[in-house]
């Protein structure tokens, strides 16, 4: 069956009118960053800011019309108001998902009892395979995993998870999350090819997101691990301060820069109050396979001694290992292909630490819940 094309797309929007200026949404300039693939459809609708918060009906009124088409299997639309309000400062964003604890506005997430964002204060650290291996350690214990692959930009979830293809959706509503190992998956990358740019602002990053959670099947779940997006910038502290995070863990090389944008990242979760369970040190040392000599490349120990510095745990240290990178990059992370190695060990015993920390906060979140007792 072929797919739907961008001006099959178009043409239906042109039926769509803009209630404020009576102009159709196409002609308006208001469609942005429209994105088709085998069925799958994203695109955001620029409004006022405004205007922003009576345009919701607008953007459910497009979703539905581009889900109508055939050929369309799911259809992502976003809001996104670029120009500042009066005074210069910046218009809030419309959010479409219902109040979440403490007025923070949140995806609901039914069946899922915990969330943990894996985070780093910078790119190149090794975050996303600390976070598919340390899923899977969770999963080896047990328990039931899903992971969500939060950046955008750079979604590196199918590769990794060895997975291809593209969600469907057995109600015709939501799709339902993509499988390998045991754990559910959900990617930006599932969606668009791997080499095609995702040329998004913020806030229609940010709604994505919170489609790829609300709008997905995960079924129950003990704990979905996040693969945040690197940095600690607009999109990073948005997603910690929407998404009920349970906790976060921080990844980190040894070395003095890399640590001060761990810092960084540890700070950013503070201000939201997210617990932070622990920092890890990715690439720690790196041991020659012919000669068995131990070589400390980016440095040893410092994300230890900034752990102990900062009064928080240490979860753990993970080598420099060409094992590791080959795994990764072949779809079959190391804790699945070769689970009786040391370095598997490594992120099965991170991972039970992990677990521990979850269990710890949701059990004092549960004492700390006002009882009422009725006599």
């Amino acid at each position: 069956m072929a797919g739907v094309t961008e001006q099959q797309i178009l043409d239906v929007l042109k039926t769509i009118k803009d209630p404020a200026t009576g102009k159709d949404i196409v002609g308006a300039g208001m469609i942005a960053g429209l994105q088709t693939k085998d069925g799958h459809v994203a695109f955001a609708i620029e409004v006022d800011p405004k205007n922003g918060a009576r345009m919701e009906p607008l953007r459910k009124q497009a979703e539905k019309a581009v889900h109508g088409l055939k050929g369309v299997i799911s259809a992502t639309v976003v809001l996104t108001a670029e120009r500042p309000a009066p005074g210069g400062q910046p218009a809030p964003q419309p959010r479409h998902a219902p109040p979440g604890p403490g007025g923070v506005k949140a995806p609901v997430l039914a069946g899922v009892r915990s969330i943990v964002a894996v985070a780093s204060g910078k790119g190149g650290v090794g975050k996303s395979t600390t976070a598919v291996n340390l899923a899977l350690g969770l999963a080896a214990a047990g328990h039931r995993v899903g992971l969500l692959d939060a950046d955008i930009y750079g979604p590196s979830m199918p590769r990794m998870m060895g997975i291809s293809g593209r969600p469907t959706s057995s109600d015709g509503q939501t799709l339902d999350a993509m499988e390998n190992y045991g754990i559910k998956v959900m990617s930006m990358g599932f969606m668009v090819d791997e080499e095609t740019p995702m040329i998004w602002r913020g806030p229609m990053v940010q709604s994505a997101l919170e489609q790829m959670m609300r709008d997905v099947n995960w079924g129950e779940l003990d704990v979905m691990v996040v693969d945040m997006p690197p940095g600690t910038g607009d999109a990073q502290l948005t997603m910690a301060q929407r998404v009920p995070l349970t906790g976060a863990v921080i990844v980190s090389t040894p070395q003095d820069i890399a640590l001060l944008d761990a810092r960084k990242g540890l700070n950013m979760f503070r201000k939201v109050d997210v617990p932070v369970f622990g920092l890890i040190e990715n690439m720690s040392y790196f041991t020659c396979p012919k000669c068995g000599e131990r070589s400390e490349i980016f440095s040893h120990g410092g994300a230890r001694r900034e752990a102990a510095r900062l009064g928080m745990d240490f979860l753990g240290e993970i080598p420099l290992v060409m094992e590791i990178r080959e795994t990764s990059d072949g779809g079959h992370p190391i804790v699945v292909s070769h689970p009786a190695s040391e370095h598997a060990k490594v992120y099965r015993a991170i991972a039970d630490k992990v677990w521990t920390k979850i269990e710890q906060t949701l059990a004092a979140r549960q004492a700390a819940t006002p009882r009422i007792v009725i006599q």
